[in-house]
């Protein structure tokens, strides 16, 4: 057995992974079925105006989904694969997906993970949120996760130890002045020597 393949499939069919990456597990579906998507706002029981961000194997991959202006290259450049999570407007192959309510941006991350990037590598983009009820902290064994989820669930990739990463720093750039929305595995220093000395400015962070 391929639990790749497996994963692969299962996303294919519209139905529910979780796979670890650099930060947390991930449960994720494909982006452009909106009755996957809707799987996982139900699985979570997330609110529908907490929009799912999108993971992607590769940079490139990502530039298709959103539009990257200097501010976000410079910050996917020097911090992908990794815990950044970029907001952006979205592009037009992305437009449609039904991510939530909000509909003009997107949220994008490369993770860092070698299971997250062969999975994402053959599966194409997936819409992925921490593997959790909403509010609650993320699963981090195979067995908190089968407990949290069950069969709503139809692969589960997990490892052998605890995943005990921090969350992604999520960066808002779809306005003249960079937020970040969440601090997580990269500081807002480093961020703001990236953006030229200029430091984001800090939102409240949002509810899980």
């Amino acid at each position: 057995m391929d639990p790749i393949a497996d994963a692969v499939a299962a996303v294919r069919r519209g139905e529910l992974i979780v796979f670890p990456t650099d930060t947390v597990y991930g449960i994720g579906a494909d982006p452009q079925d909106p009755a996957a998507t809707g799987r996982v706002f139900d699985a979570k029981r997330r609110p529908r105006d907490l929009t799912l961000p999108v993971l992607t194997a590769t940079l490139d991959v990502a530039r298709t989904l959103a539009r990257f202006d200097d501010r976000a290259e410079r910050l996917a450049t020097a911090l992908w694969p990794g815990p950044l999570t970029l907001v952006m407007p979205r592009s037009d192959v992305s437009r449609s997906w039904d991510l939530g309510r909000e509909g003009t941006t997107i949220g994008v991350r490369v993770p860092s993970h070698p299971l997250a990037l062969a999975v994402l590598s053959a599966a194409g983009p997936l819409a992925t949120t921490s593997a959790n009820r909403s509010g609650s902290p993320p699963a981090v064994t195979c067995d908190e996760l089968h407990d949290v989820f069950g069969d709503l669930v139809a692969v589960y990739l997990c490892e052998e130890r605890p995943l005990s990463g921090t969350a992604s720093t999520v960066v808002d750039l779809s306005h003249a002045d960079a937020r970040i929305l969440r601090t997580g595995g990269i500081d807002r220093d480093r961020i703001g020597q990236l953006l030229g000395g200029r430091a984001p400015l800090l939102d409240s962070p949002p509810p899980g």
